[in-house]
């Protein structure tokens, strides 16, 4: 089964080989859809899903944004520190198949350390993007904000949730994949976590360095408390 996530978040992610760079460049999403496509049209429906992510023990009391005509607005002021949204398809690295997929939806729940340093960079994506910025464009802006330190290295212990049954993540894994936890790290640092080492239970790699690095770690339960695997393809992990 371990075998089998990995291949699933290399599909997922595009930790590629030859074969996945040829699909990457006849990738059906080369630019952005109309704005309404990645739009959830109930308010309600997108705070149900953005509190999927996590388990209702630290779902219920999290802030909780939604993607309005600008960018992500408060709709839950929330009162332990972490903050749930789904996250749309430019939240993928620039180089990911599925960037302008419009039928992307990730929900996610940022800790405290995660809500300051990462949160605040997809959102400012989030801003460029809807402001009509291509992915050339939104490269550069990244690239700038790094230089001039505007987007902050990763701080110690962000991480977030990702433990939803009802997201979709992109074509390859057409549906949730895997609940997992994501920790955010420096660009370099992968072999400290012995990050996608045979049989390692923590997954990824570096990517550019104007990205921060992810690491998944696949866990055995979604938010609702339900097994993600039977009992024996659990006993395999």
């Amino acid at each position: 089964m371990r075998k089998y996530a990995f291949l699933a978040l290399v599909l997922f992610l595009g930790f590629s080989d030859q074969a996945d760079a040829k699909e990457r460049n006849a990738a059906p999403y080369t630019a952005m859809a109309p704005i309404g496509q990645y739009r959830i049209a109930d308010p309600q429906e997108e705070i149900a899903l953005a509190r999927s992510a996590a388990p209702p023990s630290i779902s219920a009391d999290a802030e909780v944004l939604v993607l309005g005509t600008k960018g992500y607005e408060a709709a839950i002021k929330g009162k332990n520190g972490f903050v749930c949204f789904v996250e749309r398809s430019w939240a993928a690295g620039f180089d990911d198949p599925d960037f302008w997929n419009p039928n992307l939806r990730a929900p996610n729940c940022f800790n405290s350390p995660a809500a300051r340093t990462e949160l605040p960079q997809y959102l400012e994506r989030t801003r460029w993007v809807l402001s009509g910025a291509s992915k050339q464009q939104l490269i550069e802006k990244t690239k700038a904000a790094v230089a001039s330190q505007h987007f902050k290295p990763p701080e110690a212990g962000a991480l977030s949730f990702m433990l939803s049954k009802r997201g979709y993540l992109g074509d390859k894994a057409s549906g949730p994949w895997l609940p997992h936890v994501m920790l955010f790290v420096p660009h370099g640092t992968t072999a400290d976590w012995a990050a996608g080492k045979d049989d390692s239970p923590i997954l990824g790699r570096d990517g550019s360095p104007f990205e921060t690095t992810v690491l998944y770690i696949p866990v055995r339960f979604w938010s609702d408390g339900s097994p993600a695997f039977s009992a024996a393809e659990a006993h395999k992990m």
